[in-house]
């Protein structure tokens, strides 16, 4: 079998004395995508950015075989991780190349100058980028900003991608869209960890599936098998939910 890009052993998050995410162990391979689910408040974000470092946590966070010892934002930067946050996180007043150049920046620092290569890259996959590149972020269409914190992201050149709620705020038709190039990345040698509220969505695109209640895993499995699940249909899926699921 082959090594995870990605492996959190037993990783537990407290605030104060409430602890928010319980014991969780979960694995991701290479050119998976790998989708966390679950209700509103089960976890599902602070799970995300403990495994990114923006959060102090216990357990063990594993990067390409490698154990993480001090999990900073840096450490899993530099490990190969990138992350792509809830709100996007763009800088508005700032043009989308400028955007994506900062993207680029910790790339930059390590003395790496393919910016300009990386640039390109982002604008094959997201044509619309490219065509908007010298407008404002705070211009720019919801599924538009989407892209771009995706492809700033992607300037860091990422073997594993975490993206939280990609969904969030967007049309149905845009949602698609951005997923569909979730799913091509993989060909670019792009592991997905994907955090989505959007069940029916995350399971449609993804490999395996993670079921969290109360910051515990309830279920875990391939995503086709949990899509067909009962429990499953019942609680995140509605009535019908087996066969409404988009292609």
């Amino acid at each position: 079998m082959q090594q995870p890009v990605l492996e959190l052993k037993h990783l537990s998050v407290c605030y104060g004395v409430v602890e928010a995410v319980h014991q969780v162990n979960l694995v991701v391979y290479p050119g998976e995508i790998v989708t966390v689910i679950g209700p509103n408040g089960a976890g599902k974000s602070t799970l995300l950015s403990a495994a990114m470092g923006l959060l102090p946590s216990g357990g063990e966070i594993w990067l390409d075989g490698s154990l993480i010892r001090r999990p900073t934002v840096h450490a899993l930067v530099l490990g190969g991780a990138g992350l792509v946050p809830e709100r996007r996180e763009l800088f508005g007043e700032m043009s989308v190349e400028d955007n994506l150049l900062l993207g680029g920046f910790s790339r930059w620092r390590r003395g790496l100058r393919d910016q300009a290569a990386g640039r390109e890259e982002v604008y094959a996959i997201f044509p619309r980028l490219q065509e908007r590149r010298t407008q404002r972020a705070s211009t720019l269409s919801g599924g538009e900003r989407q892209m771009l914190a995706i492809g700033r992201a992607l300037m860091a050149k990422p073997k594993l991608l975490m993206l939280d709620e990609p969904s969030l705020g967007l049309a149905p038709n845009i949602v698609r869209e951005v997923l569909q190039v979730v799913v091509g990345l993989r060909q670019r040698g792009v592991s997905i960890l994907l955090v989505e509220q959007n069940a029916r969505a995350a399971l449609a695109v993804a490999d395996r599936a993670y079921v969290l209640e109360m910051g515990s895993i309830a279920l875990t499995g391939n995503s086709s098998e949990l899509a067909s699940d009962p429990r499953i249909i019942e609680t995140y899926l509605g009535i019908g939910g087996r066969k409404t699921a988009p292609a």
